[in-house]
């Protein structure tokens, strides 16, 4: 006789993590139902569980099924990006949009205790935080001028329009140091990696973080991260690799540089679009993917055009694309400013390699400081930060970065898939995303449009608008190679 189908939720209020995570994975053992094992486990039996399974045999999936909603406070923006760099997890933080701060929201880092430089790094931050307070009602105004309320708009619609506009701009202040708050969701086999990540990392306040993170786990799941520890061989490889890149000899970009040398598209592969195309023939189909594949490469271009519609053509406004879109890939080597890296390192699915946070790529501006008749004193604090930069460097280049604002631009190495692509270019490109990253993303839609037209051409982008456009009416000075080396 069949047996009733059941959905229920195991509610974390009456069971600990490691408790639903053992109910889990008896289910391959055990023909009892879930609230059945459940009912039998003890703390204790867990733990023992995981000791034997999770530690000793290496089944650690298993601690996939523990979830914890990790707070963390006070916490530099530098050390967020650190806890953020782990892919399998969730994050809100502390919005440059929707949020100010004040003038003593920043870290000052241990390192520097009893330091020369100490006073210096204080100093610079508060004068970057006054000048960022100064020129919030001043870059409002400004926006205000530029966009004044129509007659059918409340003056609550039109400030909570136009404020968040005057943080995006004077957001290009604040220096890492700032003090920003992040929730984590996470499940705890990411997590023991995450801590030992964060341990491992050369500055204290980051292992710090990652200690009181497994301190505060341990109460909810003590046995799945009680193994957690700094790496080696993270800490020797990293230091084995700066020391090797260091000493390597500086040779001549291949490429000269010109007015996109910001966003170039290093790597592509001439038949991914065929690739993709038969990965999604494979999946619907019974031939080989030999088969399917030379099936596609044979294809007049209309008929490519007709397989292309049938995998994108329906596509809806909140539709996810197959998964075979995630045969082409597409690598970018991008300068960039802090402030749109921050949203970058968002779309944790691409593989992403940012460099240093250094002031050595110069900064980026928005049109509106002119505007607002501040961007004297802006590029005053700007430079006054890039010599503390210089002299921090020289003592400690980790600590360094926490004196560099988002202004500064940034290298970072990505590589995504069609699939990803698709929806970071619709999300970023819309004209309520910050005009730093809405200039990336319609840059790098540009390339993929050019090297893969057949698929490019399903982009979404926001309509009647280009990198250029998005250039000309927002910057002053942009992450160009035009300006540094």
């Amino acid at each position: 006789m069949p047996r009733d189908r059941q959905v229920y939720l195991l509610d974390p209020q009456d069971l600990p993590p490691e408790t639903i995570a053992v109910t889990f994975a008896k289910t391959s053992r055990s023909p009892q139902s879930f609230r059945q094992i459940a009912a039998e486990l003890t703390d204790a039996r867990s733990a023992d569980f995981h000791e034997k399974w999770v530690v000793g045999y290496g089944h650690a999936s298993v601690a996939e099924h523990a979830v914890l909603h990790i707070a963390v406070e006070n916490i530099s923006r530098l050390a967020v990006e650190t806890l953020e760099s782990n892919r399998l997890a969730s994050y809100t933080e502390k919005s440059t949009r929707y949020q100010q701060w004040g003038p003593e929201d920043f870290f000052i880092p241990p390192e520097l205790d009893r330091h020369l430089l100490r006073e210096r790094f204080a100093e610079t931050c508060r004068d970057l935080f006054a000048t960022y307070t100064r020129c919030l009602p001043t870059v409002l105004e400004a926006i205000q001028r530029e966009d004044p309320r129509s007659p059918a708009e409340s003056e609550e619609a039109w400030l909570r329009r136009v404020r968040p506009q005057s943080v995006d701009v004077c957001r290009f202040l604040l220096p890492a140091a700032a003090l920003a708050n992040v929730g984590m969701t996470i499940n705890a086999r990411a997590l023991e990696h995450a801590i030992s990540k964060l341990l491992s990392h050369p500055l204290a306040e980051v292992q710090a973080i990652g200690a009181e993170i497994k301190s505060a786990a341990r109460q909810s799941v003590p046995t799945l991260v009680k193994y957690a520890d700094a790496v080696p061989y993270l800490q020797s490889t990293a230091a084995r690799l700066s020391a090797q890149s260091a000493a390597l000899p500086r040779v001549l970009d291949a490429l000269a540089p010109d007015e996109t040398a910001w966003c170039r598209l290093v790597d592509f592969d001439a038949s991914a679009e065929n690739r993709a195309l038969a990965a999604a023939l494979y999946r619907f189909g019974s031939q080989s993917y030999a088969q399917a594949l030379a099936a596609v490469q044979v294809l007049p271009p209309a008929g490519r055009s007709q397989l292309a519609q049938a995998v994108l053509a329906d596509l809806g406004t909140h539709d996810i694309p197959l998964r075979e879109l995630e045969y082409a890939t597409f690598t970018f080597d991008l300068i960039l400013d802090q402030g749109a890296y921050a949203e970058l390192k968002r779309h944790r699915m691409m593989t992403q390699t940012p460099q240093a946070l250094t002031a050595a790529l110069g900064y980026a501006l928005p049109r509106r400081f002119a505007a607002a008749g501040v961007m004297g004193d802006v590029r005053r604090a700007l430079d006054a930060a890039h010599q503390t930069w210089a002299a921090l460097a020289e003592f400690d280049p980790n600590v360094a970065a926490y004196i560099v604002p988002n202004g500064f631009n940034r290298r970072v190495l990505l590589q995504t898939n069609l699939r990803s692509l698709m929806h970071f270019i619709a999300l970023r490109t819309a004209l309520n995303a910050h005009f730093s990253i809405r200039r990336i993303a319609h840059r790098m839609a540009e390339l993929v449009q050019q090297a893969a037209p057949l698929l490019g051409s399903y982009l979404r982008t926001a309509p009647g608008e280009t990198w250029q456009q998005v250039e000309q009416a927002h910057f002053e000075t942009t992450a160009s190679l035009e300006n540094h080396p």
